[in-house]
């Protein structure tokens, strides 16, 4: 698969990439934040051989992505996006010499950054693992071993 185990990890450089988009506050991966309430039980992705007799993963809660490594199941990463602050609404600030006063923006302004945000994390993801695509073929000569079935 893509990534390695410690200094290349697929999933800490697409967390990365989305965290470089301007208004990105958080990032997960597979189930994310929910992992948290989930049982090790609940969370683990069983494996068994599939109809091919090659490895099937039977869940994907870890987003495809296991210890850093791809595993060849779709790769499922959500990043949130923060209400623009450039709203007409006047807003309490301090001004350079320490006095508090009010801003009120002025100009065009995005109402929502979030529907642009979408085609800029899906381009992130696409050089994310484009390089990661890179890496392997020049330390490992062939492209990786993927997609494994899902069972």
């Amino acid at each position: 698969g893509l990534g390695a185990p410690l200094y290349a990890k697929l999933d800490a450089d697409l967390a990365a990439a989305f965290m470089g988009i301007n208004a990105v506050k958080g990032v997960e991966i597979g189930e994310g934040f929910n992992a948290a309430r989930l049982t090790g039980e609940e969370n683990a992705d069983e494996m068994r051989l599939g109809n091919e007799g090659h490895p099937a993963f039977l869940s994907n809660h870890a987003g495809g992505i296991l210890g850093g490594i791809s595993t060849g199941a779709p790769i499922i990463a959500r990043f949130a996006v923060k209400p623009t602050s450039s709203i007409l609404t006047p807003r309490r600030t301090v001004d350079k010499f320490g006095a508090e006063t009010d801003l009120v923006t002025k100009g065009r302004h995005d109402p929502c950054v979030g529907i642009r945000a979408v085609p800029v994390g899906e381009a992130m993801m696409s050089c994310v693992l484009a390089d990661h695509l890179l890496r392997h073929r020049g330390q490992v000569g062939t492209p990786p071993a993927w997609p494994f079935p899902q069972a």
